[in-house]
Parts: structure tokens; sequence; C-alpha cells
């Protein structure tokens, strides 16, 4: 049987993640886990999510399905933040005998819990049209993403997956510094990347694969295959750990994403991937955020941010002209488009202007006055217009992405890119 799990966590405290890798081990009591759980990241842009928009999945061999449903039931209700106003826990159960029969439904409603806005009550009916077994609490707004889970599990050839070594803290440890050793994260970096990303970010030189919430993780380390995370994990010198889990996911594989070929289809709580050509030049505002306009073939404009967190990708942004032909990826939120990554294609040329040379000292002329040209003080020589010249751009056409301290969970690192026609700058 497949089990899916959605949002027993809180912004003060617990993981969906954790119940999972609690779970792993309580289970083989009924019977015998059959594939790495799935750790499922869901639309990012969604308001109600409390952290990182994420749903488990548990694939089960096992006899007794009626105890493996009452044991998970339990488990939500002892350990979900129940007291939290955004947690609404969800499960649902798929028995082997509907794999096949629900197969394409639960695939269709994956794709769309990840890129588009579902409501609770297109899950609630999902549910019932199919005959799925399902628990709900609260407002039950967790069966989207335990649905969503399912169709993973069930659809595992049909997406591209990454992989999560996830390390929990003890118990009584909930809730105070992490207590770990950060050069060994670097170290760990080190010997596994590329093979392992979002580690830790060194132009900024910050950990960032530790989290900074009351929640029960420790650390976890992303990469290509479950024996690159778990050799980075290896090298980690930290506080004793209670358990640790490795997870498929959907992090890093640009999932979320969707194709715009113009201004009017995008709407807020999307990502798109969109060509435009930049339309007014990029600003910095109060806070340090960079803003500037694109439009598209129809002249239709949008708005575009590279905010503060994404630290040095700004000075990037800051480089673009208006003319300048990009295709930028990221999401939508209050008609604004965050940018995630950013493909330079086309430079229009800059020209600047400055004051001529003097032919026999070689210092720049100053201005005679008003309509009179330039003249050199020293050599008396004259000159009747500023020189105009094109200007080196300090910027190529190719990927850029935001710092690892920016990326959201499902934002492909630029260091995954593979067969691309075109040079890619991945950010360290």
């Amino acid at each position: 049987m497949i089990i899916g799990i959605d949002d027993t966590d809180s912004n003060e405290g617990m993981c969906t993640t954790y119940l999972g890798a609690l779970l792993l081990e309580e289970l083989q009591e009924y019977g015998t886990i059959e594939t790495l759980p799935l750790l499922v990241r869901l639309n990012p842009t969604i308001p109600y999510k409390t952290r990182g928009n994420a749903a488990v999945a548990l694939k089960l061999k096992t006899d007794c399905p009626e105890k493996v449903i009452a044991h998970v039931v339990s488990r939500i209700e002892e350990l979900a933040r129940m007291e939290c106003k955004k947690t609404n826990p969800g499960a649902a159960f798929i028995l082997e005998k509907d794999y096949e029969s629900l197969k394409p439904a639960l695939l269709s409603f994956l794709e769309k819990a990840v890129k588009d806005v579902i409501e609770i009550e297109t899950a609630k009916h999902l549910i019932s049209e199919l005959g799925i077994s399902s628990k709900s609490f609260k407002n039950g707004r967790g069966l989207i993403g335990a649905l969503a889970a399912c169709g993973a599990m069930l659809n595992l050839e049909k997406w591209e997956c990454t992989f999560e070594h996830l390390v929990y803290r003890q118990k009584e440890k909930w809730g105070s510094p992490r207590d770990v050793n950060k050069d060994s994260f670097f170290e760990a970096d080190r010997q596994t990347y590329p093979g392992t990303w979002d580690t830790v970010d060194l132009a900024n030189r910050l950990v960032v694969c530790v989290p900074h919430s009351a929640d029960p993780v420790l650390f976890g380390i992303r990469g290509e295959s479950p024996e690159l995370v778990n050799r980075a994990a290896s090298l980690i010198r930290s506080e004793p750990v209670e358990r640790f889990a490795v997870y498929r996911t959907n992090q890093g594989t640009d999932m979320h994403l969707l194709p715009a070929a113009s201004v009017s289809e995008i709407r807020d709580m999307h990502s798109y991937r969109l060509e435009v050509t930049v339309s007014t030049a990029p600003k910095t505002i109060e806070g340090g955020h960079v803003i500037f306009a694109v439009r598209d073939g129809k002249g239709d404009e949008i708005d575009c941010a590279a905010f503060e967190p994404t630290k040095n990708f700004r000075a990037l942004v800051r480089k673009l002209v208006t003319g300048d032909r990009v295709i930028l990826s990221g999401s939508v939120t209050s008609g604004t488009l965050n940018i995630e990554k950013m493909q330079v294609k086309a430079l229009v040329p800059l020209y600047r202007e400055e004051n001529p040379k003097c032919p026999e000292c070689g210092k720049h002329m100053k201005s005679a006055g008003k309509g009179q040209g330039f003249r050199c003080k020293k050599c008396g020589t004259q000159a009747p217009s500023k020189i105009r010249y094109e200007a080196e751009r300090n910027l190529e056409p190719g990927l850029y992405e935001v710092p690892p301290c920016a990326r959201r969970h499902l934002a492909k690192p630029l260091v995954r890119e593979k067969g691309q026609d075109i040079r890619v700058h991945p950010s360290r």
C-alpha cells in the first residue's frame, strides 16, 4: 500500500518528513518498506504553506492495511501541531489493487499541486469520486499534499528525481540552537560537489543546509544519488542525532515552472519561464531590492525583482539595460516576477560619451563654453563635440542563477543543467 501525508508541521515546530522517518521504522512491525520514501515539494507560492510546502509518501508491503492506517492516524494525532491555525493534516491510503486505475488521475493531480492552485474541496471531491481511503483533521488542507505524494509514488518513472539525506535532532534539543561544525559542511561540499549542492554558499560564506526554525531537522544534504548524499552526511560533525532518512525528492528539478508565451498568461501564485525584453533600467529601491520592467512581443509589461536575499545576484541584474533580451524563471506574487534564474540571450550595444582627448598631451579637453566645443587649456587645441564610443558591457550571454542561500527547493541548480548549448554560470 501507499501512504501519503501532509501538513502536520507548523512555523513553531514539527516536520512532516520527521513523521515520515518515524513511520519508516515503526511500520516495519506490519510489513516491509518497499522503496525510498518520497518528499514532494508543492507549489512554492501558496500563501498558507507553513515552511517548504512538502508532503511525504511511503510504500509498504503488508497483510494488515487496517492496522497500518490506524497506526499512521494515531501518530498524526499525537505529533501534528494541531494548535496552529495553519496546521490542517491529511493522509491518503491506496491499496495495491487500485494502483493502475488511480495512476493517471493522481499524476495529473500531482502536476497541478506543484504548478497550480488547488482548493481543499477539489481534493475531497477526488477522494470521494475515486473511493480513496483518507483521514483529515480540521479543514483537511493536508489532503491536497497527501494525494499529490501518492500520485508521485504511483508514477516514479514520470518525473525527474533527486535525493536528500535528512538528519533529525534528539527531542530534548528541539527549539534550541543547533550545535554543528560549520567547517565540516564546507569540507563535505568540497569532497562531493557537484554531485551534491546547496550544502554551503561559498560566495557568501554561509552554511545553507541547516534550518533556523524550531523543527526537528538538524541538516539536509541534497544530491544526485543516495550514495553521494550519504557520503556527504558522513563527513558532518555535529551534536548527537536521533535518526536520519534518505528521501527521493522532486527538489532541484524546476518541476514548478510553467512556460509562458506572453505576459497576459501570467497569474499570481504560479511560477514561469518567460522570454522578454528589458523595458526599464534596473533600479535599487529601499531595502536593497532591484526592480525593473520587461515587455513581451505584444508590448505588455511586468515588473521583475531580484530581492535583497538574492545577495550578489543583484549586481548581475544591475548590468542589464533597456533592450536586452532575457529568459527569466521565477514565481509571481503581487504582480511581480521574483527571479530565480536568468538566461541572457542577447545584449544591445551600450554607448557612452566623453570629452575628447588632446592630440598633443593626451589629456581630456574641457568645455570651452556653451555651444563652443572643447579646448585643451595647456595646448590650445580644440574639438567640436564629445566623443561617442561603444562601452564594454561586462556581461556575457549565458545562464545565471541566485546564490545557494536564496535558492528555492524546487529550483534546478545550474550545476545540474545537462546538454545546454549555452554557457552556464553556476552560483557557488
